[in-house]
């Protein structure tokens, strides 16, 4: 939780200290908080260890997991679930233009029990075949702490329906894209040995968003969207206690359900 304050703090900072000297450029800026839930591509991970260890899973199965339970059991706790923060900055004075930095915190579970096929170098000899992966006995990966996606959106939004005085907008449609670092930390466990690994740079993403944003007030709106992206990590600490230098690569795609809530700043 302290880490978090710290970066929206630094994120949020920045970006207003910023708009204090382009504020002739930029027209207003909004802020939103909310959760999501993914859906991930199967994928190939590439370990490379530090012992000598040098082998591929094969089409590997992953999934999210949500932890909105904390919703209710912690609600001080807001950043256990898989949340999502937004920074804005409206281009023009009709707010249908605007840049966004966008921080998803999505984990991603390597799923135990499945059988991958294995391909490479483990303990001195040439493997090729199917393995189960089970922490004990082989190995278990995740991006819980986050597989944490820090990207700029550029953001457009349309007007579908106003309120009935027409004053304001009552619906809009948004529309999204944008690209960014991957700043993960690593749950890694080798044959029952765990080390949950350092947040780090490690690798890029892209992506592209669609929804809708429903403006209960002038300034409060609600906004669903669907996302969809890649992601690729290049170097992904897979360490252990026993075991440095471990590293991970892999890539996937995903389809990401959002929704938020967000509030206009104007200038």
């Amino acid at each position: 939780m302290k880490k978090l304050s710290v970066l929206i703090l630094f994120t949020g900072s920045f970006l207003y200290s910023s708009s204090q000297v382009k504020n002739r450029l930029l027209k207003g800026m909004y802020i939103q908080w909310g959760y999501n839930t993914e859906s991930y591509t199967k994928s190939n991970i590439h370990f490379k260890m530090s012992n000598g260890n040098d082998f591929v899973l094969h089409n590997a199965v992953a999934h999210d997991k949500g932890d909105f339970d904390a919703i209710y059991k912690e609600p001080s706790q807001i950043s256990i679930p898989q949340y999502n923060y937004r920074f804005g900055f409206y281009l023009n004075y009709a707010h249908t233009k605007a840049l966004e930095i966008n921080f998803d915190h999505a984990k991603y579970v390597v799923t135990d029990g499945q059988t991958v096929r294995v391909t490479g170098t483990i303990d001195g000899k040439h493997v090729d075949g199917d393995s189960v992966l089970n922490p004990d006995t082989f190995l278990h990966f995740e991006h819980t702490d986050g597989a944490n996606w820090l990207h700029i959106n550029y953001v457009e939004q349309h007007v579908l329906l106003p309120t009935a005085s027409k004053s304001r907008p009552l619906l809009t449609g948004v529309w999204k894209v944008g690209a960014g670092i991957n700043i993960p930390r690593t749950d890694f466990t080798w044959r029952g040995e765990r080390l949950n690994n350092n947040f780090h740079v490690a690798g890029y993403n892209i992506s592209a968003e669609a929804g809708l944003r429903l403006y209960m007030l002038r300034k409060f709106f609600f906004e669903c969207t669907g996302k969809t992206g890649f992601v690729r990590y290049i170097n992904a600490l897979a360490c252990t206690p026993s075991q440095k230098g471990n590293r991970a690569t892999h890539s996937f795609g995903y389809v990401e359900a959002i929704a938020t809530l967000g509030y206009d700043i104007k200038f």
